[in-house]
Parts: structure tokens; C-alpha cells; sequence
């Protein structure tokens, strides 16, 4: 009988060694196969880069440029603001909305204009509104970069054309497309497959060039790009389950199918789970002045998103008892969730209902 149960313990053993084994060969072979000079798979919720390739490597972007100009045109301006056509907006080489100066479009649409159909007079029309020239918006650019914490990021203008020290790196890239990606307005301008927009009350369809938006499960944006010197850059964003993932390549001949494997790498090797599986989210604790009188305390579930290996901890900072006088609602501990030792979430314990204090009556 022991030996039986020895015999199925190792056979259990083995299987999922050969499992363990094929799937991080499946994952290897994967990332062999990425064409992109440099390429990086960020998981911004945990802060975390899946994979890399190259990723601090300094390379041109082109029109995946104009994330970060998207970024800080809605940063700083109102969307039904009203711009008027410079001259020297109109005409810029490449991709175009085809402006003529005197033009008015709104800031809005300008920025559908940018994101999906590329267009460069679009680009430098959003960056003279908001800044009065290119060179100047081109520092407002960098500015937000320096926030972000990216040190391999240089901007020299809005629309990604080749320029002397115009560059970034895969990974800051990344992290720039999160922080657009978290802007509710910017998502659903990347997420939109076609959009009409009004140029002095004469209309214009606009089509998004990201063919991921009808070819990947999840996809929602972000931006395209290309130019002989840097090749087909590419970043996206895909969201499955409450999950999020950013891809970026640069320089990468296959970049749809790149993409494609990249996310459904990411996605593989994502486990969500919620705070209600490691705890119980409700307790009592006794009220000040009556050992026999308990309050309730509940948290709010949470999304919990690990990868292989992670580790789950969870620690509570609560007081021995509570205190009359407190509302419901009122924050009175905290559940403190650590993932590989370190702080991963804080969520709020919360009164139930409201303890109200004693009158000198009922005292009496």
C-alpha cells in the first residue's frame, strides 16, 4: 500500500516537472521568435516587465512619438477647445489631416486625427496650442518624461519625423503608453476603430491604423509607426479579466505577430485571484465600554494579479477595540496585502454601521 502511494506521489512528481518544463520551453521558443530589435512586455499594475529584449537600448520611435504628445495636449488643454490652423502646422511632411492654415478644429478631434490616423499637421497644430511653438512643447514633453522617471527618453518634436536626438528605449516607452493608457479620455480615442472628425464644419473620416483593435482578443489601443530609419514601431495595449498588459517593439519587421505572441505570453503567465481567497474580509471586534457589545468591520474584495512563483501575504492592522462615536464607513483598520515581502495593496477596513455613544441617561 506504501509503495503505491510512493509510486503515484513520484508519477504526480514528474508530470508536473515535465509540465513545468514544456511550458517554459513553449515560452522560450516564443520570445526566440520576436523579429524586433528591441521589444519589452510590461504588467503596469504590479510595476512589473514580463519580458525584454534590447529594452534599454536607445532607439527612434517615430509615430509612437505622439503617445507622449497625446499625453501632454490633455494634460493641458480642454477637449472642445477650439484651435486655429498656423502655418506652420499645415503641410508637414507624412502622414496628414491634410490642414490648411486659418482652419479650426477642436482639441478633440485633433487628437483622434493624431492617434489614428497619424497625422503629423495634427501633431504640430495640438503642440502650438498648447505651447505656443514646437521647440517649446517639445520641452513640455521631456518635462513629462523626467516625471515619469524615464532617463533614456529625449523628444525634439510631437510627431516622431527623424530627428537628432529624437529617441527613447522600449522600456520607457512602455511606460509611457501605461500612464496614456490610464487617461480614460486617451483610451477611448486608441480604442476607436473609425471617428469623424470636423474641420471648419467639413467633415473627415479618420481610421485607426492599429490592426490589433479587430485582430486581438482585448485589444485597446495604442499607436503605430514607421519611417525608414526606425522601421515599424509598434505599441499596444491589451485588457482581458481586469488585466492589462503593454507591448512595445522597435524596429520590427513581423510587429503584429510579435505582439500577438508577446500578449498571449503575458496573459499565460498572469494568475488573478481576489483578497477573499487568502482571508476572511469581515470581523467583530468588541466596543469600548461593553465586553457583551461587538461592531462589524467588512473590506471591499480586491483584485490580486501574480505570476508564477509569487508569493501572497496578508496582514492586519486593527485596533482591540471600538471606540463609540464612529460613523459608518469610517476607515477604523487596514488589510495590508505583501507579495513577495513587499507592499503590494493597502484596502480599508470600514464600520458596518454606525456606534453611537452613550447619553448620560442610559449611563445612568
Amino acid at each position: 500500500m506504501r509503495d503505491k502511494k510512493t509510486f503515484i506521489i513520484t508519477l504526480f512528481i514528474i508530470v508536473s516537472l515535465i509540465l513545468t518544463v514544456m511550458t517554459v520551453m513553449a515560452s522560450a521558443e516564443a520570445k526566440a521568435k520576436i523579429s524586433a530589435r528591441a521589444a519589452a512586455l510590461y504588467l503596469p499594475e504590479s510595476d512589473v516587465f514580463l519580458y525584454e529584449k534590447c529594452s534599454d537600448q536607445r532607439l527612434p520611435m517615430a509615430s509612437t512619438t505622439k503617445i507622449m504628445t497625446a499625453l501632454v495636449v490633455i494634460e493641458n488643454a480642454r477637449l472642445d477647445d477650439v484651435v486655429t490652423v498656423s502655418g506652420e502646422s499645415a503641410g508637414i511632411e507624412g502622414s496628414s489631416l491634410y490642414l490648411k492654415e486659418g482652419d479650426t478644429v477642436t482639441v478633440e478631434d485633433l487628437l483622434y486625427a493624431l492617434m489614428l490616423r497619424s497625422a503629423n499637421d495634427a501633431a504640430a497644430a495640438l503642440a502650438i496650442h498648447v505651447c505656443g511653438d514646437i521647440d517649446s512643447f517639445a520641452v513640455a514633453m521631456n518635462e513629462k518624461a523626467s516625471q515619469l522617471g524615464l532617463t533614456d527618453t529625449s523628444f525634439k518634436n510631437p510627431h516622431g519625423l527623424d530627428s537628432e536626438g529624437h529617441y527613447t528605449t522600449a522600456h520607457d516607452l512602455a511606460i509611457i503608453a501605461a500612464a496614456a493608457m490610464d487617461n480614460p479620455a486617451l483610451q477611448a480615442i486608441t480604442s476607436t476603430y473609425k471617428h469623424s472628425v470636423s474641420v471648419s464644419g467639413s467633415e473627415r473620416v479618420v481610421v485607426n491604423h492599429n490592426k490589433l483593435l479587430s485582430s486581438y482578443d482585448g485589444a485597446i489601443g495604442v499607436k503605430t509607426g514607421y519611417t525608414k530609419k526606425s522601421g515599424r514601431c509598434l505599441v499596444s495595449c491589451a485588457q482581458r479579466d481586469g488585466v492589462r498588459l503593454i507591448s512595445v517593439t522597435l524596429n520590427a519587421p513581423d510587429d503584429w505577430r510579435d505582439h500577438a505572441s508577446l500578449l498571449d505570453m503575458g496573459f499565460s503567465d498572469i494568475k488573478k485571484s481576489h483578497l477573499s481567497d487568502y482571508t476572511d474580509l469581515s470581523l467583530s471586534l468588541p466596543i469600548a465600554d461593553n465586553s457583551e457589545e461587538f461592531a462589524s468591520i467588512s473590506a471591499e474584495d480586491a483584485d490580486i494579479i501574480s505570476l508564477e512563483g509569487d508569493v501572497i501575504r496578508v496582514k492586519y492592522d486593527i485596533p482591540r477595540y471600538i471606540a463609540r462615536g464612529g460613523k459608518k464607513g469610517d476607515t477604523v483598520g487596514w488589510i495590508t496585502v505583501y507579495k513577495n515581502s513587499q507592499i503590494y495593496k493597502k484596502i480599508p477596513l470600514t464600520l458596518d454601521k454606525t456606534v453611537y455613544k452613550i447619553s448620560f441617561d442610559q449611563l445612568i
